[in-house]
């Protein structure tokens, strides 16, 4: 099957960043969409998204694959990384070479294990809008050469427009607070990994292809992928999603 025009694909990019206004908003399903466009439409290998509580605090909210995601939790728990630089300083980090020893005296520790799962070099970009920056996006190659600044410009340009969504959003939900709104992200996030495992365990299958399968059949449903996580760990979601049927 052949790939849209790109003209295409980056208009439905800022068509489904800028899509925040429904009922069942789910920021952690839009963010992961924010992550895949970013890896269908850049030069990069993978992407990563963080958000930052209302206390600074950052947290894992989006991956494009289970190694990135596991890159950015190590590097919330070392704080160090792209991202916590991005985010504090409210400013790109622009591309840096994660083999050189200038980034392994920046990060010690996130620099050669970020090689070590195969990436060569990471751009950060904030979610910003104007003053607020509510978190960072992770860009990383794995080849060498830096991303195109073009390319780091469709990106900033896409976590701009995730970051107007997000905040859009908030600033017209009269049920959640700032504060409550991120928990509700940070619980919804918990139950989405439980039933990654859960789901990987029962089909004998990898945590990403488990996701896949779940946001493929959130997306098919029309369905909050925070509800076919729970479906799944309560045992009531479809058959066909549940049961592995080999050819």
């Amino acid at each position: 099957m052949l790939e849209p025009p790109r003209e295409e694909q980056l208009a439905s990019a800022f068509v489904d960043l800028a899509d925040t206004l429904v009922q069942d908003f789910d920021v952690i399903g839009f963010l992961h969409t924010l992550a895949e466009h970013c890896v269908a439409l850049l030069d990069i290998a993978a992407a990563g998204v963080l958000l930052a509580t209302p206390g600074g605090r950052l947290v894992d909210a989006a991956a494009s694959d289970e190694r990135t995601r596991l890159l950015e939790l190590a590097s919330i728990e070392w704080d160090e990384g792209p991202c916590r630089d991005c985010y504090r300083t409210r400013t790109q980090v622009s591309d840096v070479s994660l083999g050189s020893e200038a980034a392994r005296e920046r990060w010690p520790r996130f620099a050669p294990r970020a090689v070590e799962a195969g990436f060569t070099s990471v751009v950060a970009a904030p979610l910003r809008l104007h003053d607020q920056v509510i978190g960072a996006l992770n860009l990383f190659r794995d080849r060498p050469g830096p991303l195109d600044g073009s390319q780091v410009r469709l990106g900033q340009a896409l976590a701009d427009t995730a970051t107007i969504g997000v905040l859009q959003q908030r600033a017209v939900s009269e049920q959640l607070t700032v504060s409550a709104q991120l928990q509700a992200a940070l619980d919804s996030r918990i139950i989405i990994e439980q039933a990654k495992g859960y789901l990987a365990h029962r089909r004998d299958t990898g945590v990403e292809e488990a996701f896949t399968l779940m946001r493929r059949h959130a997306r098919s449903h029309q369905v909050r992928l925070t509800e076919v996580a729970r479906q799944v760990l309560q045992g009531t979601a479809d058959t066909s999603l549940l049961v592995r049927r080999d050819p």
